[in-house]
């Protein structure tokens, strides 16, 4: 079934399937388009996940920590389907198997960013729904994206979780539209030397966001994380690289130095590893991928 077979339906504030968590907003949508599948549990316990269009390696590896205990404990993710963290934050819900809900900044019938157009199609394939207050052929225009914020933290239950943003980021926007609706704000802490921690710094450092280090932080409670893989597993050489690689990224000849073997081992070792999906590499370094 392709994304365009799946019927667009419209509902208003007086609709028994209109979401109660929108009405208590300010200035909320005095109607909805939506695709998918409008089920009261979809929306009982979600979270706002927002952030950054210029998505860094640092920003997919907290998505990676985050969303699979989330979407483990059967949190709804929550997202304004642009690049960088709203993509990813989709696209790695789906990939744990859990639903997931896109809020656009156009119509149902234009698919923005067009490069997004499988994925459109992978959230209603998993019973997820993308919502619009626009009717389906109206094209996004840049004063529609920060209005669209106030619907993503208006749906959520748990709050609104900002990873990676900007001094200037719309991000913000959505964290601020959450205070304002009385929901609770969490940010993940980013290095200080990024340009796209900036924000998620000060939202901390201001008191008006919650530090999140693990899912535990967002649910309130410790809970089990879904490691993609146990040290018991490994080989003798490649636990030496997971404890090596566990407190930062490390070049062949870094790695090979720490543990004291040969380079071209060491280099035979992480290619088994990224075979079974264990690290990955960019500019020449080579990363944990849990």
């Amino acid at each position: 079934m392709k994304w365009f077979d799946y019927p667009i339906k419209k509902i208003i504030p007086e609709d028994k399937n209109y979401p109660d968590n929108l009405k208590e907003i300010k200035n909320y949508p005095k109607s909805l388009y939506y695709r998918g599948n409008l089920a009261p549990e979809i929306l009982a316990k979600s979270l706002a996940v927002v952030g950054t269009r210029r998505i860094t390696r640092y920003g997919k590896m907290a998505v990676e920590k985050l969303i699979p205990d989330l979407v483990a404990n059967q949190i709804t993710i929550i997202s304004g389907f642009m690049y960088g963290v709203d993509t990813e934050a989709h696209q790695k819900c789906l990939e744990y198997q859990g639903k997931t809900i896109a809020v656009l900044g156009g119509g149902l019938n234009v698919i923005y960013p067009p490069e997004n157009e499988k994925l459109y199609g992978q959230i209603l394939t998993a019973g997820g729904i993308i919502f619009s207050e626009y009717e389906p052929e109206f094209k996004p225009q840049l004063w529609t994206f920060p209005l669209r914020n106030r619907i993503v933290a208006g749906l959520s239950t748990l709050g609104i979780l900002v990873i990676e943003a900007g001094e200037k980021s719309g991000s913000l926007i959505t964290a601020r539209f959450g205070r304002e609706q009385g929901k609770k704000v969490f940010s993940v802490p980013g290095p200080i030397t990024s340009s796209v921690s900036a924000g998620t710094n000060q939202l901390i450092q201001n008191h008006q966001a919650k530090m999140v280090l693990s899912a535990g932080d967002i649910l309130g409670r410790k809970i089990e994380t879904l490691a993609l893989f146990s040290t018991q597993a490994l080989s003798p050489t490649e636990k030496k690289i997971f404890r090596a690689l566990e407190t930062e990224p490390l070049t062949v000849d870094e790695l090979a130095r720490l543990i004291g073997q040969d380079v071209i081992e060491t280099g035979k070792t992480l290619s088994f590893m990224s075979l079974k999906g264990l690290i990955s590499d960019s500019t020449g370094k080579y990363y944990l991928n849990s």
